[in-house]
């Protein structure tokens, strides 16, 4: 994982491609002059190009009206992918988001790539969809591109309260990257799924992040995200889940949706650095406002807030809302779908292939946490079933490491405060905890007292209210908002004055 304390840089950013097996560092060709650029050439499927060049401007009306909102006339200085190999992975210049060049970009293909896991294990790749997984590839693509332009959606309006040019511009950067992944779906639908995929492609434009009649498929993608300390948590959290889901759909047997999966995942790693970061940078802010005032007691909220930083126990209630909800996207852990998927070779586990064992799980158990006799306990299940289970014990280490480099933030600064990740159970609407009333100590009470205590884990309306009158813009070339620390390097290397997005344009 990358240090809080740096930025990806092109490189860094390839070197975390390779890395991941992600690319093989060879050129794809691009056909870059095309209305959509792409590497999967679309200019001699004649069918399929007209199909997407017809969605296309939907799209744009769609990006326009749900897009960022009063910015979309404005100069952002942005990456843009045009290639998947190290020389095109990143192109920085000043664009106008909706004249953003949003392509298809696939990771090269593999000669000879075999299934590596499920009952198809061994088997050469697909190249189309078989006829008897077809819905079940379908529904898995369409949740996955659903997620993306509902999260653009979600943050449409935090461009408004800005803490920075070099925040807004990261926004931007990751809201234009969200809609290339909803490409990369559509994609899929249109060129297998035909009159099927044409019309999910449709309804993705159509669906909207919180409304009552046409909401978002997965629950956390209709949350909102009123201010900057959400964003950057969503973007910890919340993205980490994709990087998780992509990963494990990088490793499918239908090996399209493995291409575009891989590729999707350096851009993911992205988004995930400006939300680690962005919350170290908040939380480092809070320190040293608080050593300068002499204030040593993190629970002493009052004096904290009067200082227009974000106090301590705060950042812990935000860690256990948008952990718990995030959650709740793996799924139950014990699942027949997601064991059938498996077996159907079409979603395997984070990391497939370094994982030791025959990768078919017939025989095999995993630990699973479950609540039975007054006690938690780990029960060994069948692995088949336990596959959500497991993405789910991945995705909690994974964040661990993140609260790791947050705590020795407050460590440093000699303040005397840990934030923790709160126990399994706690706050959760989905899967074997549903429904319990559980503190973030693993304590199960009664659900009225639960109700009476949550305000001391999760935020309440007071909390969110000072969080939103807090986050004021701050427009200036090189200035930052008085609760984040500058970060320690700029993007592309730039001096930190530089005007990542002109306003006067």
């Amino acid at each position: 994982m990358v240090p809080a304390s740096d930025l990806y840089t092109t490189k860094r950013e390839f070197d975390y491609m390779s890395s991941e097996g992600i690319t093989n560092g060879n050129m794809v060709e691009v056909e870059l002059d095309e209305l959509i650029p792409n590497n999967v050439g679309l200019s001699s499927d004649r069918s399929l190009k007209r199909s997407l060049e017809n969605w296309q401007p939907k799209f744009l009306d769609w990006w326009r009206s749900m897009g960022p909102d009063g910015f979309q006339e404005k100069d952002v200085y942005l990456r843009t992918a045009v290639g998947v190999g190290k020389d095109g992975w990143a192109v920085f210049d000043y664009v106008k988001m909706p004249e953003y060049r949003w392509g298809i970009l696939l990771a090269p293909k593999e000669e000879g790539r075999k299934i590596p896991f499920g009952n198809h294990k061994g088997e050469p790749v697909w190249q189309e969809v078989p006829g008897e997984y077809r819905a079940a590839l379908r529904r898995l693509i369409v949740i996955q591109g659903d997620t993306e332009p509902a999260s653009v959606e979600q943050q449409r309006y935090l461009g408004k309260t800005c803490p920075s040019l070099y925040d807004l511009r990261n926004l931007f950067q990751i809201n234009v990257e969200e809609a290339r992944h909803l490409w990369a779906m559509v994609h899929l639908l249109q060129k297998y799924f035909g009159r099927d995929g044409r019309e999910e492609s449709e309804a993705l434009l159509q669906r909207r992040s919180g409304d009552g009649d046409r909401p978002r498929l997965l629950g956390a993608f209709n949350e909102e995200t009123p201010d900057w300390l959400s964003f950057f948590m969503f973007t910890f959290f919340t993205d980490r889940d994709g990087k998780m889901q992509l990963e494990s759909l990088a490793q499918s047997g239908f090996d399209p949706l493995a291409r575009a999966t891989r590729f999707m995942l350096a851009e993911e790693a992205f988004h995930m650095f400006v939300g680690e970061s962005g919350i170290g940078r908040a939380i480092r802010r809070t320190c040293e406002v608080m050593k300068k005032a002499g204030i040593t007691d993190p629970y002493d909220t009052k004096a904290i807030r009067a200082l227009q930083v974000i106090d301590l126990p705060l950042m812990q209630k935000k860690v256990n809302f948008h952990l718990s909800v995030t959650r709740d996207l793996f799924g139950s852990e014990i699942s027949t779908n997601a064991a059938n998927y498996f077996s159907a070779s079409l979603k395997g586990r984070y990391k497939e292939m370094k994982l030791d064992d025959d990768h078919k799980l017939q025989n095999d158990t995993y630990p699973v946490m479950r609540y039975k006799n007054n006690s938690f306990a780990l029960e060994q299940v069948p692995a088949l079933n336990a596959i959500n289970a497991r993405l789910l014990d991945d995705y909690t280490r994974e964040c661990q490491g993140g609260l790791n480099r947050w705590n020795k933030i407050i460590l440093d600064e000699g303040i005397d405060f840990e934030i923790c990740q709160p126990h399994i159970a706690f706050n959760r609407q989905v899967g074997e905890f549903a429904g319990m009333s559980v503190t973030p100590l693993a304590d199960v009470i009664d659900s009225g007292i639960w109700q009476t205590r949550a305000f001391e884990w999760l935020p309440t309306d007071d909390d969110l209210k000072f969080l939103k009158d807090l986050t004021k813009p701050q427009t200036k070339p090189g200035k930052f908002a008085n609760w984040i620390s500058p970060p320690r390097h700029g993007v592309d290397n730039k001096e930190g004055d530089f005007e990542y997005v002109r306003l006067q344009s």
